[in-house]
């Protein structure tokens, strides 16, 4: 941890020196909200957000909070090691261009519902009428898709030698009709009880009420389907490897969420633990923390330290908005920059200068800042890289 401020009901911990004052606005509202518990964590990767700075921990006591989970409900990342140690530049080209054939990016669904065996089971929202189940044809059109922001898919080269697969995708859709329904109904009962302002866009539900009861359940279903979305894009593209660079063994895969808040034990007592933008970091459990297209991604062991709530960060962060990153970033520099290590990458035009890595925050100051959190096993070296 860096160091610690006190200028709310509880303390705010950061782990960053370098928090923008619009997340450190949105941390101190989360310091003094009613139910937060002990403190508020930051992560080295926080930037600002909706209501809740993205990179930033809740643990709530009685009360879940939607938007402190925020729209892409279960996002998070899936690696996967296979047994190349090469794979040439001509067969990348390939690679990549099969993947843009078969992995429908940004908006683009598939035109076909998939299998629904590819789903995972409505039973958690199986005795109410849910959002879930009434998206959920049209939700099968989408597994197995990108979808737009940071999501990418990546080959990489690993520090062990090997090739390694990597993917960051969300819940698409259903998760984002899932959080805007809870989070306005929220807003309509928090106006009634006025126990906070409108303007922190910290709206809650609590547990024991039927709508708090039902935004749980159908946000357990986005996470189980933003992880069903990453495991049938993975599948696409190990079919597509091995079709173009021949046999290879593949290990299981690695698969982490960063959006989604879960009952934990922290300090003695049962509560409601919000990572937006966060990656758990328990005892011993193997997360993933990506850079950007132009630097280094990690495999990470978590630490389990109990004052981040046993969480780390999700990536690098943002360190400049989209519209800025597009109007002041030099197209040219960027290029050459991934030019120059040979990256195979997705900026075709200063509109994709959101996601270039000047966009970014330096991702090996954010490891050295969460050196308390989680212990690097293996870093990654982007090869090539699939963005909408």
């Amino acid at each position: 941890m860096k160091y610690e401020i006190n200028q709310g009901n509880i303390p705010i911990k950061l782990w960053l020196d370098d928090a923008d004052i619009d997340s450190m606005n949105q941390a101190i509202n989360l310091s003094n909200f009613p139910y937060a518990f002990k403190h508020i964590a930051l992560m080295p990767d926080a930037h600002v957000g909706y209501g809740m700075p993205i990179g930033g921990v809740m643990a709530t006591k009685d009360v879940i909070v939607p938007n402190a989970v925020g729209v892409d409900i279960g996002c998070g990342m899936c690696a996967v090691k296979t047994s190349f140690t090469h794979i040439d530049t001509a067969n990348l080209k390939r690679i990549l261009g099969k993947i843009r054939e078969f992995v429908p990016l940004g908006f683009n669904h598939h035109k076909e519902m998939q299998d629904i065996a590819m789903m995972p089971d409505t039973e958690s929202v199986e005795d109410f009428d849910s959002i879930t189940k009434r998206e959920f044809n049209s939700a099968r059109r989408q597994v197995g898709t990108l979808g737009g922001g940071n999501h990418f898919i990546e080959i990489q080269k690993g520090s062990d030698g090997f090739i390694y697969l990597m993917i960051h995708s969300g819940s698409r859709n259903i998760g984002k009709t899932v959080a805007e329904h809870y989070n306005n109904l929220a807003k309509k009962q928090n106006e009634k009880h006025k126990e906070i302002p409108d303007k922190w866009d910290l709206a809650f539900l609590h547990i024991d009420s039927d709508d708090g009861r039902k935004y749980l359940s159908e946000m357990e279903y986005c996470v189980k389907f933003a992880l069903a979305n990453r495991l049938l894009i993975m599948e696409t593209v190990q079919e597509i490897v091995v079709d173009i660079a021949g046999h290879c063994v593949f290990d299981d895969s690695i698969n982490i969420p960063h959006n989604f808040a879960s009952l934990e034990e922290h300090f003695g007592e049962q509560v409601w633990v919000h990572r937006k933008g966060a990656t758990p970091a328990y005892l011993g459990c193997i997360g993933i923390i990506p850079g950007s297209q132009g630097t280094k991604s990690f495999i990470v062991e978590g630490l389990g330290n109990p004052e981040s709530f046993e969480s780390s960060s999700h990536g690098a962060g943002r360190k400049i908005g989209r519209n800025r990153a597009i109007r002041e970033l030099d197209f040219d520099e960027e290029v050459a920059n991934m030019n120059k290590l040979g990256i195979l990458h997705g900026i075709r035009s200063s509109k994709q200068l959101d996601e270039a890595p000047g966009a970014y925050k330096d991702i090996n100051k954010v490891m050295q800042n969460q050196s308390d959190l989680v212990k690097m096993l293996i870093e990654l070296s982007p090869l090539a890289v699939i963005k909408a």
